[in-house]
């Protein structure tokens, strides 16, 4: 009798188990100063430390120009003023001067060469600021809403965020060996030989973990693109009762590979407060005993979902928890997006939303926002929020600073009213281009202008000061969730898109492919006709991906 041989693991997987610390060699490599770069094998070690490798893909032709992309673990994207000065500092003594935030809610350093990391990392850790598990095959930073609310549910998600990423956080020696203590660890040693995570195991995860809270009826952390997604459900009184519960939402696809594709998580079942952390180590535990090790692009949480079910997944948590879920309450998510300009808090105090393009903290061509960021927070310390769409909020200012912060955010270029257009600030871009190593096409670099140019088009059409949704990722990862926007612009190749459209306001439906290949310089001719009819057929106040939705796809398909 013949048997199939069971699956042989993936080298990332044969290297976790080899090396169970993650402390690779990289401490060696950093003490080297004839070393410019790290091994590949210690590169993805360096995942679960936060930090990426990556070269400047403009200089390829002239030769590998390394540095390093470091970021942070921040729950919830909340930082006191004092650590965001930590993060500004840093970004200009260690990295490329500019700050990005990114679409889960945390900053990335860009630009910081190999003798420059070992003192920002150790920098950061005196400021009580850490980086681990940033990235890597582990829980990420865990996402909650950041605009404050006019009751206490918003705080109550923030403090539930923060006590899940603590709960889920890798308890590796090697962190602290090597950016603290700047040592190599003993591997040979048996309590690091045979070491095993409490929660991880000796192989952690087969890939990423993400984990999000809202609040209904907003949905500002695109909710149904994590693996593991808390809803709170409030009561008649405005007390927290509990979460309903979602699993196997990710946005990751491959070009080619019609195994992979972007899913919503479905929704799994209630439970109250206090099951929240056992609840979030049942459903990853979940994720580590059956995910796929042997095929990376296929060992994301939603491929188990949506081969095994929503039951399933239900059944092996309910064992793992030792009782029953509830089902799930009623809810309703209406938009995502943030608040820009001066608002109240519940307490009387003000915050300020700021647009952000892209998530590039810089100081550019008469904009200098990070300078005035910087003056802003040193003065008035306010609480700074950063947000699932790439923007920051300053909370907990007094009402009688505000014109004084106005104007001295104008005194550096930078508008309080009318920030930008209505698309742009719903619009979104990953890095892409030059850093990103998976990048096939520009995102961040591109988007800018190409928005300049819609928005030409849309006034052109009659849709002067239409909101719509649109997003660009260099890649069909989608790390800016792309595939819940009304327009989504994917790279496939330099120069060259897959067109996406009818994602809706409330982040809740995947738009679908429209046309497989548009040039760069094609675009706007794409969309002209699409966004024409779109004009003449809505109805009442439709948004374009509710148009889309309801006209687009009862009609054949206009894939090319």
């Amino acid at each position: 009798m013949i048997t199939s041989a069971a699956p042989q693991r993936s080298h990332n997987e044969r290297l976790k188990e080899a090396s169970p610390t993650l402390a690779g060699t990289i401490a060696a490599t950093l003490a080297d100063p004839a070393l410019d770069r790290f091994s590949d094998d210690d590169n993805q070690f360096l995942k679960f430390h936060g930090i990426y490798q990556q070269d400047d893909r403009d200089r390829r032709k002239t030769g590998k120009f390394y540095s390093l992309m470091i970021r942070g673990r921040i729950p919830g994207g909340i930082l006191a003023p004092a650590s965001y000065l930590v993060y500004d500092d840093l970004a200009t003594r260690h990295g490329n001067n500019t700050l990005r935030i990114t679409s889960r809610q945390s900053f990335q350093f860009h630009g910081v060469v190999k003798s420059h990391l070992g003192p920002l990392m150790k920098s950061l850790h005196e400021a009580l600021l850490t980086t681990i598990a940033a990235c890597g095959d582990v829980a990420r930073n865990v996402m909650a809403p950041p605009t404050p609310v006019t009751n206490s549910l918003g705080a109550q998600l923030l403090a539930d965020a923060q006590r899940v990423s603590d709960a889920l956080v890798p308890k590796t020696p090697a962190y602290h060996s090597i950016w603290v203590e700047g040592v190599q660890l003993d591997l040979e040693a048996p309590e690091n030989k045979h070491f095993a995570d409490p929660l991880y195991g000796q192989a952690y995860l087969p890939r990423k973990f993400k984990v999000a809270f809202a609040l209904p009826p907003l949905n500002d952390v695109d909710l149904f693109t994590n693996c593991l997604g808390f809803i709170a459900i409030a009561g008649d009184a405005g007390q927290l009762l509990g979460y309903n519960l979602t699993a196997g939402g990710g946005m990751g696809r491959s070009h080619g590979n019609g195994q992979t594709f972007p899913r919503l998580a479905d929704v799994i079942g209630f439970l109250t407060p206090g099951w929240v952390i056992e609840t979030a180590k049942a459903a990853l535990t979940v994720h580590r005993d059956f995910g796929d090790r042997s095929d990376r692009k296929h060992a994301r949480l939603k491929y188990l979902l949506a081969e095994k079910g929503g039951a399933w997944f239900r059944a092996e948590l309910e064992q793992r928890l030792g009782f029953k879920l509830e089902e799930p309450k009623p809810f309703k998510f209406e938009r995502q997006g943030d608040l820009f300009g001066w608002h109240r808090q519940q307490d009387g105090r003000l915050f300020l939303g700021l647009f952000v393009e892209a998530g590039r903290i810089k100081d550019q061509d008469g904009y200098r926002l990070k300078t005035a960021l910087r003056q802003v927070v040193e003065k008035f310390q306010p609480e700074v929020r950063l947000t699932p769409s790439q923007n920051l909020l300053l909370a907990n200012l007094g009402p009688e600073h505000q014109a004084e912060i106005t104007a001295l955010l104008a005194e550096h270029g930078v508008a309080v009213a009318q920030q930008a257009t209505v698309v742009r600030r719903a619009s979104m871009a990953c890095v892409a281009l030059p850093t990103c190593g998976l990048a096939l096409a520009e995102a961040e670099r591109f988007l800018p202008g190409l928005l300049e140019r819609i928005s030409g088009l849309l006034a052109e059409v009659g849709l002067k000061d239409e909101e719509i949704i649109i997003r660009m990722t260099g890649c069909p990862n989608g790390c800016v969730r792309p595939y819940t926007a009304e327009i989504a612009l994917v790279g496939k190749a330099p120069g060259r898109y897959q067109l996406y459209l009818g994602g809706n306001e409330s982040s809740t439906r995947l738009n679908r492919l429209w046309q497989d290949v548009v040039k760069d310089a094609e675009i706007l001719d794409t969309l002209r006709p699409v966004l024409t009819r779109f004009v003449i057929e809505r109805i009442g106040r439709e948004r374009f991906g509710d148009w889309c939705a309801r006209v687009l796809w009862t009609e054949t398909p206009a894939v090319k």
